[in-house]
């Protein structure tokens, strides 16, 4: 398996998650666009996890938790996690970029799990990823203001598209990337939402270098606390806060 992601740069993991936690998870996008309704579903993003007790459940699980470790080691911690929420007609595209050249870590010690929530296909805007593409240093980003794009930038670098490959995932698939590898997502031009997860986890000996510390999501998560100050888990608070299976109230 790690020789696959050694060359490649990324591997897909299938039926990680059940149907209902993936419910609950749809249900949350939805939840989160109506308490947020200034927000787009591609900008639901890192400041909100902290105090959100269904999203840190979800990025806690121990199925992905024990994915993550396959990687990063058994002193994990939750760096970042963003919802891309594609509507139907009108999703906006990612540009071909590295994960690595927005983040402040040191080292660059991180993987991406990308969950599934929704189908993923070309038709309404899956991740598109060149294999091996891994290998290259970070590029430098160029801002791109004349296409609506989410990220509004991308890696200043001719990507030949016609080595890139279509990741189809199910609702509960998960893909694996590393921080370095080429990657991009058209446009939702069908008329089904695409929604994923990501979430980025580091090892505890991965320095978070931001100016705010503790970083605004990151989590201790399992095993030893390492350099970084991290965020208390939240409490749920009826009425602020989603409900869900499993919840503890205090």
């Amino acid at each position: 398996m790690n020789a696959d992601y050694d060359r490649d740069g990324y591997l897909i993991f299938r039926n990680v998650i059940d149907r209902h936690l993936i419910a609950e998870a749809s249900a949350h996008v939805e939840w989160l666009q109506a308490k947020y309704p200034d927000r787009l579903g591609e900008d639901l993003a890192t400041e909100l996890v902290a105090d959100d007790p269904f999203w840190v459940r979800l990025v806690s699980d121990e199925r992905l938790l024990d994915l993550a470790e396959l990687f990063v080691g058994p002193d994990i911690a939750l760096f970042a996690s963003h919802y891309i929420s594609k509507p139907p007609f009108s999703g906006k595209p990612v540009l071909w970029h590295q994960d690595g050249a927005f983040w402040p870590l040191d080292p660059m010690r991180v993987v991406t799990l990308w969950l599934a929530v929704d189908e993923a296909t070309p038709e309404n805007g899956c991740l598109r990823v060149v294999p091996g593409s891994h290998r290259q240093d970070l590029h430098e980003l160029r801002q791109r203001d004349d296409i609506d794009n989410v990220l509004g930038s991308e890696s200043a670098v001719t990507v030949d598209e016609s080595q890139a490959v279509d990741l189809v995932l199910a609702p509960g698939d998960v893909e694996v990337h590393h921080p370095n590898i080429l990657h991009s997502s058209s446009a939702n031009t069908s008329p089904r939402r695409r929604c994923g997860l990501t979430i980025r986890y580091i090892p505890t000996s991965t320095r978070i270098t931001s100016e705010q510390q503790p970083f605004v999501s990151a989590l201790l998560l399992r095993g030893d606390p390492g350099v970084n100050v991290y965020q208390p888990f939240p409490v749920y608070r009826e009425g602020e806060h989603m409900s869900f299976k499993g919840l503890t109230v205090k």
